[in-house]
């Protein structure tokens, strides 16, 4: 063993010891209790980065752990590899996206290596395979044959100088982000799959996923938006009825007007006559249409002109368009009650339309002077429904509104069908055929393949005008047909590449009965910002895996850890434009007080000072990532992995930080120089826990004593995934040895130090493997793996003939004993109070209570 920890070639070895001996592979023959464990796979970008890092580390120490466990693990990795940035990439490069992503690939795939996670590299694909994505396309035409799949007209973004669809990202300011043109709104036939029709089940399902976080639960139970409402009728005078939607029923006789969509048949009808509707129109086209600016943006509309009567005053209610309404949301019409609605009220007060008030508080009247009352209370102004609470009045109102057909209790979801169409190129093509009269139907034989032989040039999707690929037979009548020129939303692809890892050579179906032993996966790690689409189209893919017969079990996760996002600070100059600058960490030299705060900062290159900036997530746009290489490359795998595991819990935000990485190399170092230094009496004595000593002598026993007491801690905060605890206790256990007189111990004392490093070894193997693997290969018992056995605790060890107490007077410290462990309260009292320090602060004093915490304090309350 040499005398300097040299991590790279250990590292080298290691890995090339277990590709040598499929160390990873899965046995599938095994009776051991199955335990799968997955990260949420990677787009394949170029290279990995923080982020990457520390999600599979996290999964990759679960995963060590349960083989410790004695389970048999699956740990694969694969590519999600579909995507806008290969199209945008290969633009800029002038190639294709498939050399691109295949490119990419290699490189992070050597980065993920070099990392040692324990990944079964032999279920590795990407989805961009035509072997991967063909199951896909039977799946949709299955669901297809099911009415769980149908076409419909939608919006989206449209480039009219490009002539393509644009990404919500890809629209700046209104402009598309390569031409710079005007972007519009355009309708176009789009592919849905009903999720609506699995609402209720993906919202009750919730309820017995126990092993998520609640915050992810509370996102998706949002997003599916149950709600229990009204659905009221306005009559239209020689048009059709107006249907509205609400939950506030107790509040109908406070509406003032009516809006609806931009393209409402209402708004298109009056943009015929208006001029003024016409334009506003024009301009909610070129508006965002995603629920985070509507709610944002300036609430807008226009009057159509068009009046609806009320269907319990007969009053007359104008019809207006506004632009916080959707045609895709529910009949895009809603009822306006400014009185009791703020988004209304602000409106209302805009635009100089009546706000009517018909709930008051209990005892006093509503004041509605600056704002909307919002809260339930009293009906009022509301003709026979005056004086009813608002939860009689939401039953007596429904019930009038149903016994003369205009309205129904109705049952309402916020989430919408998924719309799975792309008009994009790289992606994977949905296989349905259409007629000459446009009628489609789906493909029988796969995969429809997507060419990748192609070159981006920026203009639309190269298979747009492509006869190889669109020219087809129809699967029916055999006639000439034309392919759907349209892709996958790439969630297609990740709501089931889990299950694929189960049997991904299989050829001959889609999943088999590898998919029903391995599911559902145990372990789900990834970040929460999947929890609304990611997340919840895995689950709803599942159930539908399930309908079709593919699988058993309802959900696809059991157990969700979503980790926390790397942080790091940010530096930056101002421009003479006002822009930042902003200047990669690495490139900026710092001062720091006592506290380790960044106080100034200089950029290397010149000398001249640059901007402190906040703790943000790591990212381009900020410049403030750490290239995870440059790491491995200074300081080893093992390194990286130990401080992205110690430095925060992980489920928290972890702050980069260089000290502390140099402190997690220093203690590897430690590590390394105990065993170095213990050689010769460690590879006679082997590692290996000793069971009980009943003679043992106190030093013996105090050693034990704190390595089995870690232990005890270890066993539980590795249940917990407090993994930052686990490496705090490998911490002091190095700690102990350092310190022990191991030559005082005589005999027993060779097979006790085997033991404790032993134990250390075995706490680190989930988090620096490589460095363990080497140490045990040097010292551990032969014929054993490393991660054969988890710890146990030896209970007799931590069995004590004396227990140290501090000793307090009025909350402060005054004095320390000793104290057998079997003593009573009454003896622990005597002992505490003759102290000859505690005597001093409580002498001439009348001692008031004294309190015990057992094993560790007493406290004399005296005055």
């Amino acid at each position: 063993m040499d005398s300097q920890y040299d991590p790279q070639t250990i590292e080298t070895e290691v890995q090339q010891r277990w590709a040598e001996s499929a160390a990873y592979k899965v046995d599938e023959q095994s009776n051991k209790e199955k335990f799968y464990c997955l990260e949420m796979f990677p787009y394949p970008s170029g290279k990995l980065h923080m982020g990457h890092v520390r999600n599979y580390t996290i999964g990759d120490v679960i995963s060590r752990y349960q083989r410790m466990l004695g389970k048999n693990v699956l740990h694969p990795m694969g590519w999600d590899a579909f995507g806008l940035p290969a199209e945008n990439a290969a633009i800029q490069n002038k190639t294709a996206p498939a050399l691109w992503t295949a490119q990419n690939i290699e490189h992070m795939r050597e980065q993920l290596k070099r990392l040692g996670f324990s990944y079964d590299w032999d279920r590795e694909f990407a989805t961009c395979e035509a072997d991967y994505y063909k199951w896909e396309q039977w799946f949709f035409a299955r669901l297809y044959e099911r009415g769980l799949v149908y076409r419909k007209d939608a919006e989206v973004n449209w480039d009219p100088v490009d002539q393509t669809v644009l990404a919500n990202e890809q629209v700046v300011d209104g402009r598309g982000w390569r031409s710079g043109a005007l972007v519009e709104k355009k309708k176009i036939p789009q592919w849905f799959v009903r999720i609506t029709a699995y609402a209720e089940e993906l919202l009750t399902g919730l309820d017995e996923l126990e092993g998520w976080p609640d915050s992810v639960k509370t996102m998706q139970r949002n997003w599916i938006g149950k709600s229990i409402g009204t659905e009221i009728i306005f009559k239209v005078q020689n048009r059709t009825d107006l249907a509205v939607f609400t939950t506030r029923a107790d509040t109908v006789m406070g509406v003032t007007y009516l809006a609806v969509a931009a393209d409402h048949p209402l708004a298109i009808e009056a943009a015929q006559k208006s001029e003024a509707v016409a334009e506003f129109r024009m301009q909610c086209q070129q508006s965002s249409v995603a629920e985070a600016d509507i709610e944002t943006m300036e609430k807008l509309g226009v009057d159509l002109g068009i009046a609806a009567t009320h269907p319990i005053s007969g009053e007359s209610v104008p019809i207006w368009c506004a632009n916080f309404v959707l045609m895709s949301y529910g009949t895009g019409a809603v009822m306006a009650v400014p009185a009791h609605d703020q988004r209304d009220y602000e409106f209302a007060s805009k635009y100089n339309i009546e706000i009517k008030p018909v709930i008051r508080p209990q005892q006093e009247e509503v004041d509605i002077s600056h704002c909307a009352y919002t809260e339930y209370g009293v009906v009022q102004n509301s003709g026979q429904f005056d004086g009813l609470s608002s939860t009689q009045a939401q039953r007596a109102i429904t019930e009038w509104l149903q016994e003369r057909q205009l309205g129904t209790q109705q049952i309402n979801y916020r989430l919408r069908d998924w719309g799975v169409s792309r008009q994009r190129y790289w992606g994977c093509p949905i296989p349905m055929v259409y007629d000459a009269e446009d009628n489609a139907v789906p493909a029988r034989e796969f995969p429809v393949e997507l060419p990748t032989d192609v070159i981006m040039d920026g203009v639309g999707s190269p298979i747009k005008n492509m006869a190889s690929f669109i020219d087809a037979v129809h699967p029916d009548t055999g006639a000439p047909a034309r392919r759907e020129t349209d892709t996958f939303d790439t969630f297609f692809e990740s709501s089931w590449y889990y299950a694929r890892f189960c049997c991904p050579d299989l050829d001959s179906a889609m999943l088999d009965q590898r998919a029903e032993y391995w599911l559902p996966v145990d372990q789900y790690v990834g970040g929460i910002e999947h929890a609304v689409m990611h997340l919840l189209y895995a689950r709803f893919f599942h159930k539908l895996m399930r309908d079709v017969g593919l699988l058993s079990s309802d959900e696809p996760f059991v157990n969700l850890l979503t980790q926390g996002m790397v942080t790091a600070e940010t530096y930056f100059r101002r421009k003479p434009s006002g822009q930042l600058q902003y200047f990669n960490p690495a490139d900026v030299l710092t001062s720091v007080d006592d506290k380790g705060v960044v106080t100034s900062a200089v950029l290397a290159e010149d000398g001249q000072p640059v901007e402190v900036g906040a703790v943000e997530k790591m990212s381009k746009s900020k410049n403030n990532g750490v290239d995870p290489q440059s790491m491995i490359d200074k300081y080893g795998a093992d390194t990286v992995r130990l401080f992205t595991m110690f430095a925060a819990p992980p489920d928290q935000s972890l702050e980069w930080n260089d000290d502390a990485i140099a402190g997690a190399s220093r203690f590897l170092r430690r590590v390394w120089n105990l065993f170095e230094k213990h050689q010769h009496s460690l590879t006679e004595t082997r590692l290996a826990p000793l069971g009980e000593l009943p003679d043992a002598d106190e030093d013996v026993k105090a050693i034990r004593l704190i390595t089995y007491s870690l232990i005890e801690r270890v066993v539980r905060d590795i249940e917990r995934q407090h993994f930052n605890t686990v490496i705090a206790a490998a911490m002091e256990l190095t700690n102990a040895a350092e310190k022990a007189d191991w030559s005082a111990m005589g005999e027993s004392g060779p097979p006790v130090l085997a033991e404790l490093c032993y134990s250390l070894v075995k706490i680190l193997a989930p988090v620096t493997p490589h460095l363990c693997e080497y140490l045990w290969a040097q010292f551990g018992a032969a014929e054993t793996t490393l991660d054969a056995d988890w710890l146990k605790v030896e209970h007799s060890a931590l069995v004590r003939d004396s227990v140290a107490y501090v000793v307090q007077v009025n909350g402060k410290l005054r004095g320390k004993i000793e104290v057998a462990a079997t003593a009573v309260k009454q003896e622990i009292e005597t002992l505490a109070q003759n102290e000859s320090n505690v005597q001093k602060f409580t002498r001439g004093l009348t001692v008031r209570k004294i309190i015990i915490v057992p094993d560790k304090l007493v406290n004399i309350v005296a005055n």
